[in-house]
Parts: structure tokens; C-alpha cells; sequence
């Protein structure tokens, strides 16, 4: 059976789960509704606000959509056990920004877990490590297909070994976090075709492909290349229906119209972990200290810098915000989602 089949969609598109308020349950419900899978990135999500947005989701569509969630061990998401860089001190200080870190760094990934359990979704998928066999098969038990995230083939062999339904292939190119976790994935990043390639070379589990995806053709391609649904973030981040900030919405705008630098980059120095995203200032000034030795791991430097981003989204300060996006930013429109799908299915 076709992995459309499988998670019954009309169309081989899926709404990529961004993190950090950009999935609205509006924008998930609306690209299901359409026919393809709506996703949202509960990873920074609390257990009880994410019970609720499900809930909220399934009233506003009776057809699959998909819920994210970052793996994390209890010590990762629990501990600061290393210090505040002292670069990011003093500009706290020279702005005068009060900041004052929280107890942990992140989510109790069980906790997320547990609501999934008690409060079934259609889809599940999983990024920045890999969950266990038995919980897999807990998730399949009440109905929901499981889907990894892989930046490597053998990441990829890993989500097949232990039962997923399907893998979502992350290329190089995609914005926003890297998604995988062996060592492999960061000495050799591979493109997104390359990776499909060579993962449909030593596995035969579906695949989804992420990475640079903003049309119809990219879609074809992707599908010729061994795919069988495509994932998309960038496309949908300035659609009516995502949640991001004006300010983080128009410098991709601006970036598509010429008016800023379309260079986007890889960089470690917002949360600790790779992220694709728009060359600002922020990642000019402090890119001496780009260095992984030098940085607190994710997600505690994500927890750090958060006061810098929110400080940022109160001034529209473009230049010190997260501006995730993938090396297919320049295509982004201002434009509806139903207006960005129909695009996509004629283009199809």
C-alpha cells in the first residue's frame, strides 16, 4: 500500500511541524482539509497546552494530521549543566535585557509522550534522536502512524529496524533544525537527493523527503528520485495561517523580493544545535563563537538566547531573530495556504 494510501491523504504534501508557535492548529487544519497532512512541532510545547491544541485540532478537522516532538533523554531537557556564555551576558547587558533562566531548558519529552498515548493522533513523528521499539509499537496500538526524521541513511535503517511506518529524509538544504543525531549526519551532510538515493540503497521503509521543497516540480522531482510525499516548511512560513512573527514573516518576504541577503546558513549559535536560517546580524557579530566546543549544547543555549529572540520580536528587530528558512526562501509568497496548495496541485 502507497504511503498516500496509508495515511490517507488526497494529495503528497505535508505541512512540515516548525516548532515555536508557526503550526497553528488553524494552518494544520486548513492543509488538511485540503487533502494533504497538517503537522504541528509540539516540541517546545507543554504536555497540557499540547493535549489542548489536539483537541482543538481534531474540532476543527475530521481528516489525519500529524503532531512532532523532539526526543530528548530526562537529563537534556532537565539540566543547565553548563554556563551562560559570557558573550551573550554582556549583550543582555548592553541592551539591558532582564533575563533569568527557568528551572529546565525544555519539555519532559514522557510527558509529551504520555499525551500522545492518552489523546491519539492520527501521525506521530520524531526528531533529534530516536525513540524505542516498544513505543513505536504503543503508538501503532492506539491507531497512530509513526513516523523519524533522518539526515543519514543509516538513521533512516535505524526508524525501519524498530518498526516506524515511514521515514521523513532531511536534506541540507531544509530550514530549520537538523533533525538527526549520529555523528554521520553532521561530518557529511548530504543534499536532499543524494540522501534519498542512498537511503532507498539500504532500506526499503517509505520515505518523505524534506529539504529546499517550493513547487510542484520539486515535488515531481523528489517522487522521481524515490519519494513518495513531500515535506514543506518555508513555502507555508508566510501564508495567512502561520503563526510566526511580522517581523520573522516579512524578512523572508524581503528576502524573496530582493530587499535583504537571500544567504542562509548553518549555525549552532540560537539554540545549540544545527539550524538552517537568513544571514543576520546576529550570526555575523557572534560568528567567532560558532564553534560547538564553545557553545552550550541543545537545548540549554536555546533556553539562554530565547530572551534575546523575544526582545528582538518587541522591537522588530529582524537582525538578533531566529529566522529559520531553507535555501528555497527566495520562492516564498505572501499568499493564502489554500492559495499556496492550489499552486502546488496545479502545478502537480
Amino acid at each position: 500500500m502507497s504511503l498516500l494510501n496509508t495515511l490517507n491523504l488526497t494529495y503528497p504534501i505535508i505541512q512540515a511541524p516548525m516548532a515555536g508557535g508557526a503550526t497553528t492548529p488553524e494552518l494544520i487544519a486548513s492543509v488538511s482539509n485540503f487533502g494533504g497532512l497538517g503537522s504541528l512541532g509540539a516540541g517546545m510545547t507543554a504536555p497540557d497546552v499540547l493535549d489542548s491544541q489536539i483537541d482543538t485540532i481534531k474540532t476543527l478537522t475530521d481528516r489525519p494530521f500529524m503532531v512532532n516532538l523532539m526526543v530528548l533523554s530526562e537529563y537534556e531537557s532537565s539540566s543547565f549543566d553548563t554556563a551562560m556564555p559570557n558573550w551573550l551576558i554582556n549583550y543582555y547587558q548592553e541592551q539591558n535585557i532582564e533575563f533569568t533562566l527557568p528551572t529546565r531548558p525544555a519539555q519532559s519529552f514522557a510527558e509529551q509522550l504520555q499525551v500522545l498515548y492518552d489523546n491519539p493522533v492520527p501521525v506521530a513523528s520524531f526528531t533529534f534522536g530516536i525513540i524505542s521499539a516498544e513505543q513505536v509499537e504503543r503508538l501503532q496500538r492506539v491507531g497512530t502512524r509513526v513516523i523519524g526524521t533522518a539526515n543519514h541513511p543509516l538513521e533512516a535503517k535505524a526508524w525501519s529496524e524498530i518498526g516506524a511506518d515511514a521515514v521523513c529524509v532531511q536534506g541540507v538544504e531544509a530550514g530549520g533544525h537538523r533533525g538527526g543525531w549520529l555523528p554521520q549526519s553532521e561530518t557529511d551532510p548530504l543534499g536532499l537527493l543524494t540522501l534519498i538515493s542512498q537511503t532507498r540503497a539500504c532500506t526499503d521503509i517509505p520515505l518523505i523527503a524534506a529539504g529546499g521543497i517550493m513547487t510542484g516540480q520539486d515535488i515531481k522531482a523528489v517522487q522521481a528520485a524515490g519519494a513518495e510525499l513531500a515535506q514543506m516548511g518555508t513555502a507555508f512560513l508566510t501564508t495567512d495561517k502561520c503563526g510566526i512573527n511580522d517581523t520573522y514573516k516579512q524578512a523572508l518576504i524581503d528576502a524573496s523580493q530582493g530587499l535583504r541577503s537571500t544567504e542562509t546558513r548553518l549555525t549552532r549559535l540560537f539554540s545549540g544545535k544545527l539550524a538552517r536560517g537568513l544571514l543576520n546580524n546576529y550570526l555575523r557579530d557572534f560568528a567567532q563563537f560558532e564553534c560547538a566546543d564553545a557553545l552550550p549544547p541543545y537545548p540549554q543555549l536555546n533556553a539562554m538566547t530565547k530572551f534575546m529572540r523575544a526582545d528582538s520580536v518587541k522591537r522588530l528587530d529582524a537582525e538578533h531573530l531566529s529566522l529559520w528558512a531553507g535555501q528555497g526562501v527566495t520562492l516564498v509568497r505572501d499568499e493564502s495556504t489554500d492559495a499556496l496548495l492550489t499552486r502546488l496541485i496545479k502545478d502537480l
